[in-house]
């Protein structure tokens, strides 16, 4: 926290995106063995980062289910966050060609799991769903878990079939780079009437709120 902090301050910045990063290194020169690698620490802070412009936090995401397969947690653990996104990145250069703003990969049985930087959320006959395994279980995923508790707000942590989220009612994904955001168009369905859903517009004002709210706030000072 001290080192992030100073990041901010000495960048000036009064809105950034934060990040710290743990490497294995590299070993001596000529070597391959990773045991002889010297871990590095590294952080930096920088102008903050949206996943979606304006436009799209008010009208919604287009997002496209790929016929990519995430990684499975056999080979690559999930839930230990990495750069190991090759296969995000082919499904999101599909995603793109194909005129979507974004895409969601699916586990061999043909479950939703999560994008490139965020999880996802469907409501479903007034419930939010939201995948239990094959993700990396992101902060502001559990942050939207605890705010749909604190609203009175059912949340199921299960498998999410891709039909079901193109069947749901309101669709939004949860990332650091702007919290909760809307999905309003999955493949070619449109989710609900095409607009973000009442129960996305709460979680995104709740969001903002609990933002400001000086209990989840680290004071900066620039003084110094």
């Amino acid at each position: 926290t001290e080192v992030l902090s100073n990041c901010v301050r000495l960048s000036s910045l009064r809105a950034s995106y934060v990040e710290m990063i743990c490497t294995r290194g590299k070993p001596p020169w000529g070597s391959r063995d990773p045991r002889q690698a010297v871990n590095q620490f590294y952080a930096f802070a920088v102008p903050f980062v949206w996943l979606a412009n304006p436009q799209q936090r008010a009208q919604g995401l287009h997002i496209m289910i790929s016929d990519v397969q995430r990684i499975p947690a056999c080979s690559v653990d999930p839930t230990a966050k990495n750069y190991h996104w090759n296969d995000l990145t082919m499904g999101l250069l599909g995603a793109l060609d194909a005129g979507a703003d974004s895409v969601l990969l699916v586990d061999a049985a043909g479950n939703v799991v999560e994008g490139p930087g965020f999880n996802v959320f469907g409501v479903c006959d007034g419930v939010m769903v939201t995948p239990d395994e094959g993700m990396l279980e992101g902060i502001s995923r559990r942050t939207v878990i605890e705010m749909a508790c604190s609203l009175g707000l059912k949340v199921q942590l299960r498998t999410l079939p891709a039909g079901e989220l193109r069947a749901a009612d309101e669709v939004f994904i949860s990332t650091s780079g702007g919290g909760v955001l809307p999905v309003t168009r999955v493949d070619q369905h449109t989710i609900g009437n095409g607009k973000p859903g009442p129960i996305t517009d709460r979680l995104v004002k709740t969001y903002w709120a609990w933002h400001a709210d000086p209990a989840y706030r680290q004071v900066i000072d620039y003084s110094v």
